[in-house]
């Protein structure tokens, strides 16, 4: 299975270039999926005006022109389906990819999101059928949402609980944090130390 990771920029925090251990956080996030034994090659949807920058990080950057992340995800959909991950997530969890994309092609459903017992759905930590995907962000955008987030209101999605997983390894949550800012930086970095140590 292909992997796609959107690394589009729509807020001025958004920064998926920013150094983790002396990485750009993108690189370590494409690493980080490529350790998964389902995933065979790593596409980044990028900002066609930052091609040049992503080219230098990235092995496979896939340009793209789109107001935003809901567009750009739409014009850069693949034919079969594929993992879903944002580009600021370097502590993704091989083994929990393993276990979606195993779980996806058991059940078939049109998507496989991960969702945290208050509801939010991680939508850029999901398997997807991209036809399914497709429909959905159409209609999303027709209905004037922005947020990629809204995807989960059109799609007959099966739910995966979080909380349900992490009670069995606990490091299942660390597959969710998404690296924002200074804070966020140092936590990566001690938590990719200590996976280090522990091999």
């Amino acid at each position: 299975m292909r992997a796609y990771v959107i690394a589009f920029p729509e807020k001025k925090w958004e920064n998926y270039t920013v150094p983790v251990a002396d990485e750009p956080v993108i690189k370590l996030t494409e690493r980080r999926l490529l350790m998964s034994k389902r995933i065979d090659e790593v596409i980044t949807v990028v900002r066609r005006d930052r091609l040049r920058v992503y080219s230098l990080h990235v092995s496979n950057p896939l340009p793209v022109s789109a107001r935003g992340k809901m567009e750009a995800l739409l014009k850069a959909l693949p034919e079969a389906p594929f993992f879903l991950a944002e580009g600021n997530m370097p502590l993704i969890m091989p083994f929990l990819v393993n276990y979606m994309t195993g779980l996806f092609y058991e059940n078939e459903p049109e998507a496989l999101i991960p969702v945290w017992r208050d509801g939010t759905a991680e939508v850029t930590h999901a398997v997807y059928e991209p036809d399914a995907l497709a429909d959905a962000i159409e209609a999303a955008l027709a209905e004037g949402y922005r947020s990629l987030g809204r995807v989960v209101e059109f799609l007959d999605y099966e739910p995966l609980p979080i909380e349900e997983l992490a009670k069995r390894n606990p490091k299942v949550t660390l597959s969710f944090f998404r690296v924002r800012n200074s804070f966020d930086v140092r936590f990566a970095e001690e938590t990719l130390e200590k996976m280090r140590s522990q091999i």
